[in-house]
């Protein structure tokens, strides 16, 4: 992947770290409102996910890189994301799997495996390429404490 500059979240921490990656999904909005989008097509979405926090973990990371990568594309790559009903829908439109939606599920799916770790590091943005000209920013809402 090419080097890219990504806005950059506010936060307290000490330590921010970015994981790149990419993996190749198709998909489809069910809305008759997304015009040509509710046909199933596919793209090479691009991810970046920042990871910040103010403690290491035993083996001196922050969080290991590639698990960060395995817990997105192992999961997406290669798949038809309404296919997977845990995370989206074909009936609730805040689980229609938009570029925003697959945005935020990979901030839940990153935060719930930090959530588990001992040194509890926070994910505070996932940017989302779908296409060249088009991307998205997930940024959660700061909580209590950070």
């Amino acid at each position: 992947m090419l080097q890219q500059i990504y806005p950059q979240p506010d936060h307290p921490y000490e330590y921010e770290l970015n994981k790149d990656f990419q993996f190749a999904a198709a998909h489809y909005v069910p809305s008759e409102e997304a015009g040509k989008c509710r046909r199933m097509h596919g793209h090479t979405y691009y991810a970046n996910v920042t990871v910040a926090g103010d403690e290491l973990d035993r083996t001196g990371f922050l969080v290991n890189f590639a698990i960060i990568k395995q817990l997105i594309h192992d999961r997406f790559d290669h798949t038809l994301l309404n296919d997977d009903r845990e995370l989206f829908s074909d009936t609730e439109p805040d689980r229609f799997p938009t570029t925003e939606v697959v945005a935020r599920t990979i901030y839940e799916l990153v935060q719930a495996y930090l959530d588990g770790t001992s040194n509890r590091p926070r994910c505070v943005q996932v940017f989302l390429r779908e296409t060249p000209t088009s991307y998205c920013i997930y940024r959660p809402k700061r909580k209590a404490g950070y």
